[in-house]
């Protein structure tokens, strides 16, 4: 994988109740619609989740999540055959049969593989490309989870005793997620982003996820729905902070941000 390009990952979900109304696609022609879409607009790989993880949702088992994965990767292999696909799931099983099944590319776990001890041997034996996110608790719990000396200083220890467990188990390949609105309060998500330069250090690439979250539309007082500005200018200062992904809803305005901030580099150097 190639990032001297960030890539822009679009964001599908198989699920009724995802925090952004925009993002839910539930049946296979909507599918079709959104796969189709985010291709038109260049996206570089898709992120698809069948679990909604928002604050407060409820859990679904471990079958109903693959059936709407299966669902969702049946369709972007029959569109978009070649296309790079991240498989949104904390669940190691899950994982393991969007792999072996349907060649799924890349893992992301939200909770860097705090809620199924068997997922970083999974990836290992897998050899597949894993997403590390740091996050604290569970869903539910999260955000009562949020009490931190340092936060920079405290996801960086996470994600590099983390990454150091999954190179010791074989893993190669390791994208890093700080977390953006997972176990932290809106001055938090701020510190956290301001510092992002940091994260270089660990010398992995680096995802961001900031897409219409509540760390723009509570500050801003409005809605997930109006929250696309507030994306684009956060995505903005992610790319010129070192972001190697963006993991957003709205893949052209994205991609935009890619292309002008990648003429902006060039006239700084």
């Amino acid at each position: 994988m190639d990032f001297s390009r960030p890539w822009v990952m679009a964001i599908v979900n198989v699920t009724p109740d995802s925090f952004y109304a925009g993002s839910r696609v539930f049946d296979a022609d909507a599918l079709r619609r959104r796969i189709d879409q985010v291709r038109e607009q260049g996206a570089d790989a898709v992120d698809l989740g069948g679990y909604s993880t928002r604050p407060g949702a409820p859990g679904v088992s471990a079958e109903e999540e693959y059936r709407r994965l299966a669902l969702g990767l049946e369709c972007l292999r029959s569109e978009w055959p070649e296309a790079v696909v991240s498989i949104d799931t904390f669940r190691a099983g899950v994982a393991r049969r969007c792999v072996a099944e349907w060649g799924a590319d890349i893992i992301n776990d939200i909770s860097g593989g705090d809620m199924d001890s068997a997922m970083f041997e999974t990836v290992a034996e897998l050899k597949v490309p894993y997403i590390l996110m740091h996050t604290r608790g569970t869903p539910e719990t999260m955000q009562d989870m949020c009490r931190y000396e340092d936060v920079t200083a405290e996801v960086l220890s996470d994600l590099a005793h983390k990454a150091g467990r999954l190179r010791s188990m074989g893993v190669c390949d390791i994208i890093i997620d700080p977390g953006f609105g997972f176990a932290k309060d809106l001055p938090q998500n701020y510190e956290l982003l301001s510092s992002l330069a940091e994260f270089r250090a660990l010398d992995m690439p680096l995802l961001v996820g900031v897409s219409r979250k509540s760390m723009i539309y509570r500050l801003l007082d409005i809605t997930p729905g109006e929250s696309l500005n507030g994306t684009t200018v956060l995505n903005t200062f992610a790319l010129l902070n070192g972001a190697d992904i963006l993991r957003v809803h709205d893949v052209a305005e994205a991609r935009q941000a890619v292309e002008i901030t990648g003429r902006l580099k060039k006239q700084m150097l």
